[in-house]
């Protein structure tokens, strides 16, 4: 691809996109012109699915409407997008999710990922960091 194109395509691209994954709860604003009026209209779901592709890159979710699954792409770097906000963040181990599709109820749940500390951090007096000790006492605290 020539450079005046790839510059192009940078000039085009957002620089305002969070950072989100696959099993991650976003809501999408986004901008809905009906008739002569323009509003914003809010889509909050689970990514299911990634593209990356440069200015090109977009990406699913997909939600539970009135019992019917709902999916929605979404193009990245649309002017139609307003803002991506990350509610939840989860944990998953497959780029693309589509076996929730078939899911429903409590087997469509995605586990919640927990704020990670590493243990070298922490240091109690009189105590190895590391210790099974501390993870005990750090889940006691954490109420887990």
């Amino acid at each position: 691809m020539s450079n005046i194109i790839k510059q192009l395509e940078q000039e085009q691209m957002k620089q305002d996109v969070p950072s989100f994954r696959p099993g991650d709860s976003v809501e999408v604003k986004v901008w809905v012109v009906e008739g002569s009026k323009k509003r914003l209209q809010a889509f909050e779901g689970v990514v299911i699915a990634i593209r990356n592709r440069g200015l090109h890159s977009a990406f699913t979710v997909r939600k539970i409407s009135n019992g019917e699954g709902v999916e929605r792409v979404f193009q990245t770097h649309s002017p139609v997008i307003d803002s991506i906000t990350v509610k939840r963040r989860g944990a998953v181990r497959k780029a693309k999710l589509y076996y929730l599709r078939e899911r429903t109820g409590k087997s469509a749940r995605i586990k919640s990922v927990l704020a990670k500390i590493r243990l070298g951090d922490i240091q109690i007096k009189g105590l190895p960091s590391g210790s099974p000790f501390l993870c005990a006492e750090f889940a006691e605290i954490m109420g887990r």
